[in-house]
């Protein structure tokens, strides 16, 4: 029997297990959010998609310019940043006009589009116009939490051609913004330096800052973007290794969300709450990282080398039949990541009205997000399909 694929199909596999996740993850009323890993731990689907882009990056872009030279490799970089800056804009039109139609069915009596806090869009405020806050969208002086995670993969993206640069003298000396960007996007240390926060405000009304500081985000996705690359070893896989990680990944259960959810851990409560800068989100707070590295590294040795323990084994029993189907599917999902990620976008919002009006039992449930992932698997299928341009071919 053939096997699934000749190259490594870990990040394939992991990414495409991450855009599933952040489909359940941003239904509304879904009750598989109340389980994703998510809520065992610091950190989520968001680490796992940013980290596996940042490896992605340095396949294609580290490519480019190791055998183009700088300049071509920036210009691809800042073609591609192009490209997800349309996407970004396309996914928030299409879901605007999906939420605001939605809304005006009237079928649940549910506003829509004021879930998404698009008020600033669709009602005048004191000091900006409508069409000013589109402008200020346009220019991403205005960015809705909803459609944040894309603007901060830009400015991501922005940063490569200065580390790549820098990386000709040695791998600590590219390390170094990184490493500074990231100290000064926790608003604690800044705080207590007296020194300026790095983020970007969000919006031009008021004080808040983009939900995901790219500042912040940075160090995980060059962690993933050096691995690749070589610039970081990869680690051995030892027993000791091994109980360090699983012990850290244990250790976060109490302190998640369901262990204070479920089980009532009182002093995780309490401590949550003094520490909460220590895992915050929207500045990637350093627990956020230890955990992932945690689960990154347990999942990467159960995997092996070369992911030879995600293949179907050998033969032609029901087992490796199935297994390569379901292997397949997932890693061409994970390949069109792009294209999965603004659909999943979209439809989130549309399955959530659909949950509001089917009802919220388990089988509504199952059927709604067996949808929703089918949908994900024919956009990766189309995605793919289309980027082999066939109308070129005899």
């Amino acid at each position: 029997m053939r096997r699934v694929a000749m190259r490594d199909p870990r990040l394939d596999f992991f990414r495409g297990i991450a855009m599933f996740i952040i489909l359940f993850a941003h239904t509304p009323g879904n009750w598989v959010t109340l389980w994703i890993p998510a809520r065992f731990g610091f950190s989520d689907a968001t680490e796992i998609f940013v980290f596996c882009s940042g490896m992605a990056s340095a396949i294609a872009f580290g490519g480019t310019y190791a055998r183009a030279g700088w300049w071509l490799g920036t210009a691809r970089v800042a073609f591609r940043i192009w490209q997800v800056y349309w996407a970004h804009i396309g996914l928030f039109m299409a879901t605007a006009g999906l939420v605001i139609f939605l809304t005006q069915l009237d079928i649940t009596g549910r506003n829509y589009w004021g879930q998404l806090n698009l008020w600033p869009l669709f009602v005048d405020s004191e000091n900006w116009s409508n069409a000013g806050n589109f402008f200020a969208f346009m220019t991403l002086s205005y960015v809705p939490n909803y459609f944040d995670i894309l603007p901060m993969y830009m400015v991501v993206l922005a940063m490569m051609p200065l580390v790549v640069f820098l990386s000709r003298f040695g791998v600590l000396v590219a390390a170094a913004p990184i490493l500074f960007f990231w100290l000064m996007a926790q608003e604690a240390l800044t705080s207590a330096l007296g020194v300026p926060h790095f983020a970007f405000p969000a919006e031009p009304w008021s004080e808040r800052n983009w939900f995901f500081n790219p500042f912040g985000w940075a160090l995980i996705f060059f962690a993933g973007f050096g691995l690749m690359r070589g610039w970081i070893p990869k680690p051995p896989v030892t027993p000791a290794l091994l109980g360090i990680a699983a012990f850290i990944v244990v250790l976060n259960v109490p302190y998640s969300n369901i262990g204070t959810r479920e089980f009532g851990f009182e002093f995780a409560k309490e401590w949550r709450s003094a520490n909460a800068l220590w895992f915050d989100k929207s500045d990637f707070g350093i627990l956020r990282f230890v955990h992932f590295l945690s689960l990154a590294y347990l999942a990467w040795a159960f995997a092996g080398e070369a992911g030879r323990r995600l293949l179907p084994p050998e033969g032609d029993s029901p087992l490796a039949r199935s297994w390569t189907i379901v292997l397949s599917v997932i890693m061409k999902v994970g390949q069109q990541s792009l294209a999965v990620f603004v659909t999943s976008m979209f439809l989130a919002r549309f399955l959530g009205f659909l949950i509001d009006v089917m009802g919220r039992s388990y089988s509504t449930m199952l059927i709604v997000n067996l949808f929703g992932c089918a949908v994900l698997v024919l956009t990766a299928y189309g995605a793919g399909w289309f980027k082999t341009q066939p109308w070129k071919k005899r």
